[in-house]
């Protein structure tokens, strides 16, 4: 038996043919697939995207996959969106939509989510 664990624990050990690569703060790597999730920002209110929404509804994301299933792909991201109105996005953040569970004060407060419903509307008053 002890054999059979140390032969299983040396093969898995093996099984990395190339170093994992270094996390540089802005991109996460998917270790099944080598890609990486683009977490960069240019703005502050970017950054807050980034930090609050950014793992479902940027590339990769499970918000962003589901989307592109009901929807064109090329407007699946949050991002490139332009029907998004302030209303739509504060009511999908609070109560849930589809399979988006919703999202509490605790974790993204009403200023954060004004804030961040303006970076997506452009700063648009929709």
């Amino acid at each position: 038996m002890k054999r059979a664990v140390l032969a299983a624990i040396f093969a898995l050990a093996g099984c990395s043919e190339k170093p994992a690569a270094q996390a540089d703060g802005t991109k996460i790597e998917n270790a099944f697939r080598g890609a990486m999730q683009d977490r960069s920002s240019k703005s502050p209110p970017e950054a807050l995207f980034v930090e609050k929404c950014a793992m479902c509804h940027r590339q990769m994301g499970m918000g962003t996959v589901i989307l592109a299933r009901r929807m064109d792909p090329k407007i699946a991201m949050l991002e490139a969106r332009t029907d998004l109105t302030a209303d739509l996005i504060t009511a999908a953040a609070r109560q849930g939509i589809g399979n988006m569970p919703r999202i509490s004060r605790g974790e993204v407060s009403d200023a954060q989510l004004s804030e961040i419903s303006n970076y997506l509307t452009k700063g648009s008053a929709k």
